[in-house]
């Protein structure tokens, strides 16, 4: 079980990098107004999404314990990077704000996946 889980951390880790990855690569478009929100940027979210799911059940079945306040507090950040993804995806230019806003609650995710004990 544990090679499983290990896996899924590593598979969460991917979507994160592809999250922040696809908005580090906006900072120079976002500053001249052509920033948009990358296909990357939504797989990686969703499989930030899949994947934390399945750690915390893979979590919860191996007998360990689950910070269910913390999970619910990053499953929130996820719900709005993903929504604002997800509505802006399609669009040829998206304000700096809600690319800010996206690449600040990914980075607020991160820190509290590893500051929160």
């Amino acid at each position: 079980m544990d090679v499983l889980i290990n896996v899924f951390v590593g598979l969460h880790i991917v979507g994160i990098a592809a999250l922040l990855g696809g908005f580090l690569a906006q900072l120079k478009p976002m500053r001249a107004g052509e920033g948009r929100m990358t296909p990357g940027m939504l797989h990686g979210a969703l499989t930030m999404l899949v994947t934390g799911a399945a750690l915390v059940g893979l979590n919860q079945a191996d007998d360990n314990s689950v910070n269910n306040i913390k999970i619910g507090v990053k499953l929130a950040l996820l719900i709005v990077i993903l929504g604002l993804v997800y509505v802006k995806r399609d669009d040829e230019k998206v304000e700096a704000a809600a690319l800010g806003t996206v690449g600040l609650l990914t980075t607020a995710n991160i820190f509290v996946a590893v500051l929160w004990t």
